[in-house]
């Protein structure tokens, strides 16, 4: 499914899923997403962090880190993170993000896929705590990879997207009550790629 029939029904000639999805290609330039690619690859201290899936504690297949305001926290199953410090180049980015989104971010969580084997799999961004992360913002920068979106309710309703290089998308409204998203692996050799997915992270009660 191409990019037009994710976003737009043409025959109403109307969003597809209105209220849900903001997707503007093209927000940072070739030359400006390639140059923060490379920076961020490199300069970047990436960790794999390990999951208990099924019983069993594994890496996730992708590296991470976690930027922020300093008096933020992010929790995910009960362990708690405290985030790196801003860097130009994400400060650069997020004031881009925040224009369009008009929401006020203060953390950012990136994800390095090194190449087709490289993925995340079927889930929303709610970390399993009512109401986390139902504004995000999502920077793409690399590797064209596809984001895949299925109903909860109803996983036969699916549809997908090739994320672009320099590319944003905006998740918001009910979006993650009702959706869940990856990226799946793929057997062909892709490049590397990193995505950046800004959000509104709790304050540290002092």
């Amino acid at each position: 499914m191409d990019q037009l029939s994710f976003f737009e029904n043409t025959e109403a000639g109307k969003p597809l899923l209105p209220g849900l999805i903001d997707y503007q290609p093209g927000m940072f330039s070739k030359a400006e997403s390639n140059l923060v690619l490379q920076k961020l690859v490199k300069e970047t201290p990436w960790s794999q962090r390990a999951v208990l899936m099924y019983g069993k504690e594994v890496l996730t297949p992708r590296l991470t880190a976690w930027y922020g305001d300093q008096d933020t926290d992010y929790s995910i199953s009960g362990s708690s993170s405290k985030p790196l410090p801003w860097t130009e180049d994400l400060l650069m980015i997020r004031k881009r993000v925040e224009a369009a989104a008009g929401v006020s971010f203060n953390t950012v969580l990136l994800n390095y896929y090194r190449d087709g084997n490289d993925s995340v799999s079927w889930h929303d961004d709610m970390d399993n705590i009512p109401g986390r992360n139902m504004i995000v913002g999502s920077v793409s920068l690399g590797q064209v990879r596809t984001f895949d979106i299925r109903k909860k309710s109803d996983h036969s309703i699916k549809y997908s997207i090739p994320l672009e290089n320099g590319s944003y998308l905006l998740m918001k409204g009910d979006f993650q009550l009702n959706w869940q998203h990856r990226i799946a692996k793929s057997t062909k050799p892709l490049n590397e790629r990193v995505n950046l997915t800004f959000r509104v992270s709790n304050s540290v009660k002092s």
